[in-house]
């Protein structure tokens, strides 16, 4: 039986390993580098049965070749063009039935020769389905059959053995993400539109949550009229939790909004009678505000802009429907 026998760390070489991923490295980016010459017409014409596919992307590939399809895969549908993976092996078996006439297939093989790939092929040929190779030999089986072949072939293996797929994998990788981008870029697909493909993402909530989705509105708004004493209207902002009061006339249109900036102002000047005071007297007028159509990003830009930590909502008349603060964009993930 064999035993597998881990070296002691202490006989370990740091700077023996330091070199090894310096090669690796430097063997990988070669790999990339070659690449750069075959973004030829053969690329442009794979791009072209891309674009005109009125069905989705199918991507195909086995072992570290199927790992990098569905990373693929995952790029392009969430790049703009509709795509998913097929195992090759599992398409010999019902998955075949995945892929339609309208489709576009592409396949990834190192070696140009997967069998469970070639296996396949003349079913997808006699839909007449279009075929786009990836592989490390333009002269494969794989490669020869396909409609259009992008070769991503390297000299050399990062491994020393020769053996793992490691530079190979890389550069089919990259050519890849090549594909997807230069796509995404011939469709004007946007970061709107990515975002709407990742609305969990920070991208989608900087993109799609608009103020009206994250501000309180109805009773959860603090306003006093003008006339209110400061007591009356410190109670408004402690109930409402936001740090501020909007001062608002019987319509409900802005006339300004008291803060705890204003309270402290008003407590450090001698002149000003605490007691007897009105909110009208110490607050602000023309403080900013935003409209509730606005994206929540804008609102924390604005509150960057200004240095300050809440906004209140406003409608065209400037009549009050909303605010929110800082803890309100820090819940929503928005900063």
């Amino acid at each position: 039986m064999n035993a597998r026998i881990a070296p002691p760390a202490a006989n370990l070489d740091p700077d023996a390993i330091a070199q090894s991923a310096r090669t690796v490295i430097a063997t990988e980016a070669a790999a990339i580098r070659a690449l750069e010459p075959r973004v030829d017409a053969s690329f442009v014409e794979a791009c072209r049965l891309i674009l005109a596919c009125r069905g989705r992307l199918v991507v195909t590939g086995m072992g570290k070749s199927g790992h990098v399809g569905r990373k693929i895969a995952a790029t392009m549908a969430s790049t703009g063009t509709p795509s998913f993976f097929v195992h090759p092996g599992e398409a010999s078996h019902g998955d075949l039935g995945m892929i339609q006439p309208d489709d576009v297939v592409l396949a990834l093989s190192n070696s140009g020769e997967t069998d469970e790939l070639l296996f396949i092929l003349p079913v997808i040929k006699r839909q007449g389905i279009p075929l786009i190779a990836i592989t490390g030999n333009p002269r494969s089986s794989l490669a020869h059959q396909a409609d259009v072949h992008l070769d991503a072939s390297i000299s050399s293996e990062a491994c020393p053995l020769g053996l793992a797929p490691t530079a190979s994998t890389t550069a089919a990788l990259v050519m890849g993400d090549a594909l997807a981008i230069a796509l995404l870029e011939a469709r004007g697909f946007t970061a709107e539109d990515f975002a709407r493909s990742h609305p969990a993402g920070s991208l989608g909530r900087r993109l799609l949550l608009h103020i009206s989705d994250i501000m309180h509105s109805g009773e959860g708004i603090p306003m006093v009229a003008p006339g209110t004493s400061l007591t009356e209207a410190l109670m408004e902002m402690t109930r409402k939790h936001l740090g501020m009061t909007a001062v608002v006339d019987a319509e409900r249109r802005l006339l300004g909004v008291f803060t705890d900036g204003d309270l402290r102002r008003a407590l450090d000047d001698e002149d000003v009678d605490l007691r007897g005071a009105t909110v009208d007297a110490l607050m602000t007028r023309g403080p900013k505000t935003i409209t509730s159509d606005k994206l929540a990003i804008e609102a924390a830009q604005l509150m960057e802009k200004h240095q300050i930590h809440a906004l209140l909502v406003v409608d065209q008349a400037q009549r009050v429907v909303g605010a929110l603060n800082i803890h309100d964009l820090l819940r929503a993930r928005v900063v």
